[in-house]
């Protein structure tokens, strides 16, 4: 049990490292989030006001993605040490699965009855997706070493 939440803390973070840099404004996924939550529609002193505002609130967010990302993590993490024995090809499709019949409906849920503007849609759910998909497949990755 400790190890799950250890490797679910790391995952985590891993998780977190991931996302800063995939929806970062220099990388096209950020370019496009901002898109679709109407960012990139105010003026640089729009932007830069909102960001102020949002300061305060941030580690709110911060901390509830970082717990979120700790769930998919212990879950990996779960699968890992219960499935070892089946090799690491094995662990590798039960996580695509996972990630086949369980994030992308939920992205794609979000997506469908969301308020993102239809041009962006699949743009969005590609996005989305494919960063859960590399965050997943990193985290198996540097598991693999450590278990």
């Amino acid at each position: 049990m400790t190890t799950i939440i250890l490797l679910g803390i790391l995952g985590a973070i891993i998780s977190a490292v991931i996302g800063t840099f995939w929806y970062s404004m220099k990388t096209p996924m950020g370019r496009l989030h901002l898109k679709t939550i109407g960012f990139s529609n105010f003026s640089k002193e729009e932007q830069e006001r909102k960001m102020q505002e949002m300061k305060p609130k941030m580690w709110k967010y911060y901390l509830t993605q970082m717990f979120l990302s700790f769930l998919t993590s212990a879950f990996i993490t779960y699968i890992i040490t219960a499935q070892k024995s089946y090799g690491v090809t094995v662990i590798y499709g039960e996580v695509a699965s996972v990630w086949l019949c369980f994030t992308i409906p939920v992205i794609g849920q979000s997506l469908l009855w969301g308020n993102v503007d239809l041009k962006l849609r699949w743009k969005k759910f590609f996005s989305d997706s494919l960063s859960n998909l590399v965050t997943f497949l990193v985290i198996i990755f540097v598991f693999s070493f450590i278990l």
